[in-house]
């Protein structure tokens, strides 16, 4: 098969204006006449080889960005949305919207979100009752589905802040270094019988950390908050590029770029990523070397995404036992369902039924494309008889090229075509006709109903 040609002019025109280059500047640089540039930007040509090597030589561009990022995202965003039937029984091609992804990706990503504003709205007003009148129904994304996206079109990797806590963690343990510096501030940390896990109170200056909570849970939420008192003015410059719509939303993000910053003091890039090769990727054992728990590690390797040193492109998403997905990402061209549950032939739910074990998996989606998943179980006991128990499930994995990275891939085959099991993004847009576990039809399918017979499901899709 011949290699797949690079269709990239988005991405070229905004490393160009980046650059604060013209057009004939940029083609002089790379060595291409100007028209063969303007036509690389308009997605007329494909980029050639040479000019990749002139934007690595040159610019010390990391070329597999071309390639990777929102495209893959957004056509899949695209084409769940156009699954509505709103939008009828004749939806674009694929490739009609992998070129709207690529040449306009900001009017692809306005186009999901008017859907959404739609969705929202039309579902409010069909729960209110008319009595209520109209007041109230704004159709402004939610602020958390907005730090969401944020986090999602980023690639969850914020260099910025990523930085500033590899260096923090290069000055020493980054939890003594952490209390070191509280206490130059003349912050006291303390531990309480609490089911609170954090509560700063600036008038006293003191920390309290929850004393039921494991030592891993305390280094996080102790970098968390240092991350708010010390990394402020970063974090805050962070926040306003990102021109969120409301206040909340802001907040939102803020308490998510304090998580960030924690996580990434406590596994920092360079020496996680050198550890994370050396280990195979064995969460336990990296999770004991850092200091850090296995949900903690699971996340972090999904964020190794710094341009020029990337680690294993991998999925990471985090479920509760109702499959509601309550965290997600993905380096991968897997992409999770932005409304409804995820497929449940997935193995993260059944990772409930086997409390500390991980489970393997082989699985492939509708495009053909294999995968590696890693499922597993992490309860949250909350320190006492009558509190309650917060459990969940984690599901890592990665396309299944880069499985033998892996130490769980050991002694599986990962060439069988029967050993990989069929799963989906969700049934509304699974393309299978056949899945034993399918909830709901296909929406951009005809379905066909006989009375008098009955396989698998109750209706047969036809079209």
């Amino acid at each position: 098969m011949p290699p797949r040609k690079l269709y990239a002019g988005a991405r070229l025109r905004e490393l160009r204006t980046r650059l604060g280059l013209t057009q004939k500047a940029f083609a002089e640089t790379l060595g291409v006449s100007l028209p063969y540039l303007n036509q690389m930007e308009n997605n007329n040509r494909p980029v050639s080889s040479a000019v990749l090597v002139g934007l690595a030589q040159e610019f010390g561009f990391d070329v597999t960005e071309l390639s990777s990022g929102d495209s893959e995202r957004l056509v899949s965003d695209m084409r769940e949305v156009l699954a509505d039937p709103v939008f009828g029984d004749a939806p674009p091609p694929l490739a009609d919207l992998r070129l709207a992804a690529t040449n306009a990706p900001a009017l692809a990503r306005a186009f999901v979100a008017l859907h959404r504003a739609y969705r929202q709205g039309h579902e409010r007003l069909a729960s209110l009752d008319e009595a209520l009148g109209r007041e109230g129904t704004d159709r402004a994304q939610s602020p958390w589905e907005e730090v969401r996206d944020f986090f999602h079109y980023c690639d969850n990797y914020v260099d910025a802040v990523d930085r500033a806590a590899e260096r923090l963690s290069q000055k020493g343990p980054v939890a003594e270094v952490a209390t070191a510096a509280l206490a130059e501030r003349g912050i006291a940390l303390r531990l309480a019988e609490t089911e609170t896990l954090r509560a700063y109170d600036p008038v006293t200056k003191t920390l309290t950390l929850s004393a039921h909570a494991d030592p891993a849970t305390r280094r996080f939420q102790l970098l968390h908050q240092w991350a708010l008192l010390a990394q402020n003015d970063l974090i805050e410059a962070t926040l306003d590029l990102a021109r969120f719509q409301s206040e909340a939303a802001r907040g939102i993000a803020k308490v998510g770029m304090a998580n960030y910053f924690a996580g990434a003091a406590l596994l920092p890039y360079a020496a996680f990523l050198e550890a994370a090769g050396e280990m195979r990727h064995d969460l336990e054992r990296l999770s004991f070397r850092f200091g850090a728990s296995v949900e903690q590690v699971a996340h972090r390797l999904s964020t190794l995404q710094r341009p020029g040193a990337k680690g294993v492109p991998f999925f990471f998403v985090r479920v509760d036992q109702a499959g509601t997905i309550t965290k997600r990402h993905s380096a991968t061209r897997l992409q999770f369902a932005r409304f409804g549950g995820a497929c449940p032939l997935w193995n993260v739910h059944r990772a409930f039924e086997t409390p500390s074990q991980f489970l393997r998996q082989l699985a492939e989606t509708p495009d053909g494309v294999r995968y590696f998943c890693l499922a597993r179980d992490v309860s949250k006991p909350a320190g006492s008889f009558r509190a309650p128990v917060r459990r969940f499930a984690i599901g890592l994995g990665c396309e299944i090229s880069h499985a033998p990275a892996l130490v769980y891939a050991d002694g599986m085959d990962l060439t069988a075509p029967e050993a990989f099991e069929p799963i989906g993004i969700s049934c509304r847009i699974c393309e299978r006709t056949r899945c034993h576990q399918r909830s709901v039809p296909p929406l951009e399918r005809r379905l066909t109903i006989d009375p008098d017979r009955r396989g698998i499901l109750p209706y047969e899709v036809t079209g």
